[in-house]
């Protein structure tokens, strides 16, 4: 039977190379009803195999299953040859040379990066470094060692994702950081003052998405911890920070604000950009006051200090924290955060070149 496998291959393959020449497409389909269809060569082959040994029948049926795979790969390269030719079209001239080319799309930074490096670089030149942490992290430094203990009421405002949920148990509660508060912690932990940090990184809250929130966002937040360091020090900070990305003509309010790790907090804001405090009726931007909020901050609160071994006769700072993303759209007027995530190559592409 090894011979009528072989006879039959062989055949085929003549057979088929004769049609090629001629380039008749209905000889082609014939000789696939013939050899491949249902009731071909192929198949009757195949129910030949039944009348074999258990021994022969694995070797002849392997020979008959690569005969008949060998058939098709011709009968396709076949088929695909002959329609080029009978469309008048062939390896020469497929292709228009005197077509313009296609540009390829080169990838580029997203406005999220561009915006994290312009604030990086415009602290690093006060004086700052930068720092990182996990963001997978433990309720101890994200919560308990910024002054928010156990049950606290001013956990509410971190809507918190937890890994671990149970948070009476001895194991250590786990959680998706709220802020990148934490890290400051751990830098204070690991060092003595003089510190000037920034550092930023990733954020998660459990919140509903909209125009304004998102579940996941960037942030970055500022430590100086030394002596003699006061609220003019924070002001100054700030003030050169929001003129370098707003602009030197912009005004900048700071107001009394509730913030657990600093003591006082402030929010602070800038004049509105649209209405410049003439139009307020009439102005969505601003919701009518004339300002909008650019971030908090405050002079690091004492049990914060002292929580991690520091002297508070000695030593003092202030903090700050902001979102990457709003501060991209109030420079830029984006009036939906989603975007940011969207992954809309309109949307991503017209800030090229913008920071």
């Amino acid at each position: 039977m090894e011979n009528e496998i072989l006879n039959l291959e062989t055949k085929a393959r003549s057979e088929l190379d004769k049609i090629i020449e001629s380039s008749e497409l209905e000889q082609l389909e014939t000789w696939r009803i013939s050899y491949l269809g249902r009731k071909g060569e192929i198949s009757k082959l195949m129910s030949e195999l039944v009348e074999l040994s258990a021994d022969d029948k694995r070797i002849m049926g392997s020979l008959a299953n690569k005969c008949k795979i060998s058939l098709e790969r011709i009968y396709s390269n076949a088929l695909e040859l002959m329609s080029l030719k009978s469309s008048g079209s062939n390896s020469e001239n497929t292709y228009d040379v005197t077509l313009p080319g296609r540009l390829n799309l080169i990838g580029r930074k997203h406005i999220t990066t561009l915006m994290i490096e312009k604030i990086v670089k415009i602290f690093i030149s006060m004086g700052f470094s930068v720092a990182e942490g996990p963001e997978i992290e433990s309720d101890k430094y994200n919560f308990e060692m910024l002054n928010i203990p156990k049950y606290h009421p001013a956990r509410d405002m971190w809507d918190t994702l937890w890994v671990t949920t149970d948070q009476d148990s001895d194991n250590i509660p786990m959680l998706l950081r709220t802020h990148t508060s934490p890290v400051q912690v751990r830098i204070m932990e690991s060092g003595n003052p003089p510190i000037r940090i920034i550092s930023p990184g990733k954020c998660y809250r459990y919140e509903a998405t909209d125009s304004t929130h998102e579940w996941h966002f960037f942030q970055i937040e500022g430590l100086a911890v030394g002596k003699d360091i006061s609220f003019a020090n924070l002001k100054a900070t700030l003030n050169e920070f929001i003129y370098r990305i707003f602009g030197n003509e912009r005004k900048v309010r700071f107001r009394c604000d509730y913030f657990p790790f600093v003591e006082p907090g402030v929010d602070v804001s800038i004049d509105c950009f649209r209405c410049n405090g003439k139009d307020v009726e009439n102005c969505s931007t601003c919701n009518k006051t004339g300002w909008i909020e650019v971030m908090g901050a405050g002079m690091v609160h004492p049990r914060v200090l002292e929580g991690v071994g520091y002297d508070i006769t000695k030593y003092s700072g202030f903090a700050f924290g902001m979102g990457v993303e709003r501060i991209a759209m109030l420079k830029y007027g984006i009036d939906d955060i989603r975007l940011f995530y969207s992954n809309d190559i309109r949307f991503l592409s017209q800030f090229h070149g913008m920071l």
